[in-house]
């Protein structure tokens, strides 16, 4: 016993050793994993052509012919590895896109078949249509008011005439590429039927018999969802985003609480229902007397049923696959390690669609299993589970000596205040035993959360502070509470789907309203800090070092705290992000942002300080649904972000039109101004109300400014030049509310006409105001209304910005504006041809640049054009 008792610590400290070495030793797919995804990047940036590959390969595979040393066949085994993952995505880059033989925004009849049938809210509908194979589009549909929706469903042909414009990023540093998300899922083309116009049935169904009957059994989920909370929409919408993924019809206003508190993946279909659902539906089969073999079996069935009906969503798909290992290896007596699992998942998903890894789904999925396999499922190894293991038979003496000697001390010192509590109480023992077991496994079972909730958070916060610019600081206690109540709710929303019956239902119900109370009570001790994505290094130092944290878990106590103060001071300078914005000195900056057919214009002045102009958005016209897209939260603030900036000194409005004051609210709570600048503005506009409220509780100075106010600011003098002293302000806004500014800097001005119209251009020509201005940003998106002939030959611009949406139904810019400006020789910079563009000046000479120029900056001389 003695030599036994002396070789398992021989053992144990060579392992303490050598943390990585033993890590590794039982998570033999790891290597290949990261071999594999080193090849798949190699491949993305480098341009390497086929017979290079397969020359490589050809080459490994004949070295590891030869007679060689164990470790010398591994690496060539692993460099074989890097090859062939680039060959992988090489095999799957998408070829070029399909066309349509279409004009922009022509109306054209669409003939196809129904292959994702349509979603109804309010008087808004929409579906895809799929004209060939690989070729889809979506349609949009707006019933008139009073108007039944078309009945369709999977596997229809349908006819449509409808407007077609292609899929379309937001060409702006830091901007989610939804063109190449939605090509992914074969949507090249966006259409939209004019109010009214029929889908017309053709003959003949399409499709496959098996999706049809997945499509039906969807939809008979949603529709007995949709009966059971006929009494409230925000629940009936919610669980049914929950349970079957369809999120199309959720609020943001419904979920900003669950993302500011972190808790919102306990809303949006994810790994953790299939593992809810698959412990119900196990538990429920060998309450039935199933044996294990063939209650796994079907559980897994039920597992991969779930992720058809839920729309093949990835994270179900990929937490289906996961569970199907597991079962295999339970099949084949092998006992499960979380991370090889998932390196095996991960691998699979890999070689089918390596695309996916550059998707943050993937990254969050994968990236949250390994944080509980690396860093949580140790951890709790080194403090609770045993002993939670340890509470099975606390009156049998005779478990205690196959047990680690802790976890048999913990057993003893339980009996021993159960008698003694016994002898005090006079209750029996045997009841007290169960009780405190009862008591400690609820205590556990917190203290597992905890652990699992904090590790989670640890190992995404990478992820999230890039892709999401949040962090969360109420999120640890939020999910403790919140994670449990959604976990429930999974089992009960579907025992109510299922037998149609309103008890689980009514609870089901119950348990959002509390996850909801939860989320809303977090928040209010949430700071309201946003985070820049954090530079190169930091992203790469700090996976490092929860590289280095997971090695580090087995290790030896100094090992481990080491690796964990490394790791927590990289979070805080990720926190913190105590790095300056990206902008450069002794220059004025004018920068307008891509926002569609809207405008938002970023002002950095010489001495750095920050100015917004406007904040893009997206007008709602009629009784029309209001997007789900807010331009100040999805488009404006990521690309800011991605400039380091975290405050502006001063935002402006020009005025109070929903194209340029929409993303004004989310601009005013990520980065706290000082002031808002304002033009005409009347009070009680329906849209500067509420704005101007928002202010107020932000500590936001709101300052009305009117023409003849002049004045230095950083550097750089800026001129009022409308409204003027006696402009009349309306009822409602209107273009010529608009700011006029003109912002000056060594020989440079740069004028900032908002939208005004040809009599503001005349007013300000009366008064002698317009003076040469060497940078022209053009009033209304370069509108026929404005831009007259006189207020170009006054102001003689170089460089004319104008910012509109890429294939706009407004026809602007017109094409009578872009002839004035050709004919003066005017350099004209678009955005919806060119993504961002950029202005700058030293003083001395203009600098442009553009996102379609990929940084290459052409710097131009203003007398050049005159």
């Amino acid at each position: 016993m003695v030599e036994r008792q002396q070789g398992r610590e021989k053992l144990e400290g060579q392992a303490e050793a050598c943390p990585a070495a033993d890590k590794l030793k039982h998570v033999p797919l790891l290597p290949p994993l990261v071999a594999l995804v080193a090849g798949v990047l190699l491949g993305r940036f480098v341009p390497f052509e086929r017979w290079q590959i397969l020359g490589a390969l050809g080459a490994l595979a004949l070295l590891g012919g030869f007679k060689s040393t164990r470790r010398a066949a591994g690496l060539a085994c692993l460099a074989a590895l890097v090859f062939a993952g680039a060959l992988v995505e090489m095999t799957h880059r998408p070829g070029p896109a399909p066309e349509l033989d279409a004009e922009a925004r022509e109306i054209v009849i669409l003939a196809g078949c129904v292959v994702e049938p349509p979603v109804f809210f309010e008087n808004r509908g929409q579906f895809v249509l799929e004209l060939e194979p690989g070729a889809r589009a979506r349609v949009s549909l707006y019933p008139r008011e009073g108007e039944a929706p078309p009945r369709l469903r999977y596997g229809q042909r349908v006819e449509v005439e409808a407007r077609v414009r292609r899929t379309h990023n937001f060409l702006n540093p830091g901007s989610f590429d939804y063109a190449a998300y939605l090509a992914r899922q074969q949507v090249f083309w966006n259409a939209s039927m004019p109010s009214g116009s029929p889908v017309r049935i053709l003959g003949g169904e399409c499709g496959s018999q098996f999706w049809r009957a997945i499509y039906g059994l969807r939809q008979t989920a949603l529709e007995r969802l949709e009966r059971l909370y006929s009494h409230s929409q925000y629940q009936a919408v919610m669980i049914q985003a929950i349970l079957v993924g369809e999120s199309s019809r959720v609020e943001r206003v419904w979920t900003e609480n669950f993302r500011r508190t972190g808790t919102f993946h306990a809303l949006v279909i994810s790994g953790l229902h299939v593992t809810v659902l698959a412990a119900f539906f196990l538990f429920l089969l060998r309450l039935c007397f199933c044996p294990e073999g063939p209650a796994l079996a079907l559980t897994t069935l039920a597992g991969w049923l779930y992720a058809l009906v839920c729309g093949w969503q990835a994270p179900v798909v990929r937490a289906a696959a996961g569970f199907t290992l597991f079962v295999v290896g339970r099949w084949f007596y092998r006992r499960g390690n979380l991370l090889n699992l998932l390196a095996a998942v991960a691998i699979g998903f890999i070689v089918l669609d390596p695309e996916q890894m550059f998707e943050a789904s993937f990254q969050l999925s994968f990236l949250s299993v390994a944080a509980l396999g690396a860093l949580a499922v140790p951890l709790l190894e080194r403090t609770s589970a045993p002993l939670a293991r340890g509470l099975a038979g606390l009156a049998d003496v005779g478990r205690d000596v196959h047990l680690e000697p802790r976890v048999a001390h913990f057993r003893l010192e339980l009996r021993l205040l159960a008698e003694a509590v016994a002898l005090w109480t006079r209750i029996p023992q045997r009841w007290l035993l169960a009780l405190a077991a009862a008591l400690l496994r609820v205590a556990f079972y917190a203290w597992e959360l905890a652990v699992v909730s904090a590790t989670v958070q640890v190992g995404l916060a990478l992820p999230m502070a890039i892709y999401f610019h949040r962090l969360s600081l109420t999120g640890l206690s939020a999910n403790i509470l919140i994670v449990p109540l959604m976990s429930l709710l999974v089992p009960v929303g579907f025992v109510a789907v299922v037998t149609g019956w309103g008890l689980p239902a009514t609870l089901a119900g119950w348990l959002l309203a509390a996850s909801q109370g939860i989320a809303d009570w977090h928040v209010r001790f949430e700071p309201a800090w946003r985070v820049p994505a954090p530079p190169l290094w930091l992203a790469a130092a700090f996976t490092a070092a929860l590289l280095g944290l997971g090695l580090a878990a087995r290790a030896a106590r100094g090992w481990r705290l080491g690796a964990l103060g490394l790791v927590t001071g990289l979070l805080v300078l990720i926190v913190w992000h105590p790095f300056p914005p990206q902008v450069q000195p002794g220059t004025l900056e004018l920068t307008a942002i891509d926002v569609g057919q809207g405008e938002s214009l970023l002002v950095a002045f010489p001495e750095g300080k920050l100015m917004l102009v406007d904040a893009g958005g997206i007008p709602v016209f009629g009784a029309r649904r209001r997007p789900r897209l807010d331009i100040g939260e999805d488009v404006v603030s990521p690309y800011l972000w991605s400039r380091s900036i975290k405050r502006l000194d001063v935002v402006v409005m020009s005025h109070a039109h929903e194209d340029h004051m929409g993303g004004m609210a989310a601009v005013l709570e990520n980065f706290r101004p000082k002031e808002l600048w304002t033009g005409a503005v009347p009070e009680r506009d329906p849209l500067w109300a509420p704005l101007r409220q928002r202010a107020h509780r932000l500590g936001v100075k709101v300052v009305p400014l009117q023409a003849g106010r002049r004045f230095q600011y950083a550097g750089a003098q800026v001129e009022v030049l409308a409204p003027a002293l006696d402009y009349e302000v309306s009822a409602s806004a209107r273009n010529n509310d608009s700011l006029v500014l003109r912002l000056a800097y060594g020989r440079h001005s740069f004028l900032l006409a908002g939208d005004v119209d040809r009599r503001i251009e005349a007013e300000l020509l009366e008064r002698s105001l317009i003076g040469k201005s060497e940078v022209l940003k053009a009033a209304h998106h370069g509108g026929k209304g404005s831009s007259s002939a006189p207020f170009l030959e006054a102001a003689l611009p170089a460089v004319a910005i104008i910012s509109a949406g890429f294939e706009n139904s407004y026809g602007m810019p017109s094409a009578e504006v872009l002839e004035r400006l050709r004919e003066r020789r005017v350099a004209v910079l678009r955005t919806d041809l060119w993504g961002l563009v950029t202005v700058r000046s030293d003083g001395l000479r203009l600098s442009l640049d553009t996102m379609r120029w990929m940084g290459q900056r052409l710097h131009l001389e203003p007398v050049t054009y005159h």
